[in-house]
């Protein structure tokens, strides 16, 4: 008895067919392209950041110690002349240690501008809210900046009133104010305050202004140096103005009422 035949299911396209082809030994296939990981951005703002901190703590731990040579006021200073086409523009400065500023030239500064200056943290908060009150209702601007953010400013920045330049000043016055005694910050201070054109720190005005050294100045000398600092470029010290002079005497007063020997302990 005939059996119907058995039909195997055979392609009709046999060029559709996947050819085996053995794999080599010792090779391995390629793992898939990997997904670019999430945390690579994360990362790198994290060094970046280590790496600014660690510019920016560097120098100022440095200078704990080390005398500035100069600063980037008057950097600024000289290139801002030299951009003018003064090739001769020079800068007067001279440091001088603390023990060879007289006694007068502390306190006065310290009466001008930043009485608080012994027990804050880099930060006057009443000046503040003091000079915010006053420039609302007032033509002029006064400004409530400590001895310290003005070293701050004076040493790593520039002039301006953006709130970026305000941020670097509030971080560079912490960390002066984490790393340097106060001491220290008030004789940085002094030798990089401008107190004439061109005429930077108490050593260098002492010898233009008064033909003698910054420990021979008197109360009188040094009321009248602290009385240019809030602008130095408008205000003589050889030929004060009646508003420089009535600056003055209100210093002379200042520190007649500070408490000297409480001061001084302070540094």
């Amino acid at each position: 008895m005939d059996h119907p035949a058995q039909h195997s299911k055979v392609p009709k396209d046999f060029s559709k067919r996947r050819s085996y082809t053995p794999k080599a030994q010792g090779t391995q296939t390629p793992p898939p392209p990997s997904k670019p990981s999430r945390s690579g951005l994360p990362a790198l703002i994290r060094h970046l950041a280590t790496v600014l901190f660690l510019l920016s703590v560097t120098p100022v731990l440095i200078l704990r110690w080390v005398n500035p040579p100069t600063s980037m006021f008057m950097l600024l200073d000289r290139t801002h002349a030299w951009t003018q086409g003064h090739w001769h523009y020079t800068i007067d400065y001279e440091w001088v240690s603390w023990s060879a500023i007289a006694t007068p030239v502390k306190l006065a500064v310290v009466a001008a501008e930043d009485q608080h200056f012994p027990d804050h943290h880099g930060f006057d908060l009443k000046a503040i809210e003091d000079a915010m009150e006053h420039n609302l209702e007032a033509r002029t601007t006064r400004g409530g900046s400590t001895i310290t953010q003005q070293t701050a400013k004076n040493l790593f920045l520039y002039p301006g009133r953006s709130y970026l330049r305000k941020g670097l000043e509030a971080y560079f016055t912490l960390l002066i104010e984490l790393s340097w005694p106060k001491r220290r910050i008030l004789e940085v201070y002094l030798n990089i305050a401008e107190f004439g054109e061109g005429v930077y720190g108490v050593g260098a005005a002492a010898q233009t202004f008064f033909g003698k050294p910054a420990s021979r100045l008197d109360t009188r000398e040094a009321a009248l140096l602290a009385a240019v600092l809030p602008n130095p470029k408008r205000l003589n010290v050889d030929q004060p103005s009646a508003h420089a002079l009535k600056r003055q005497h209100w210093i002379e007063k200042q520190m007649r009422a500070l408490d000297e020997r409480r001061l001084l302990e302070a540094f």
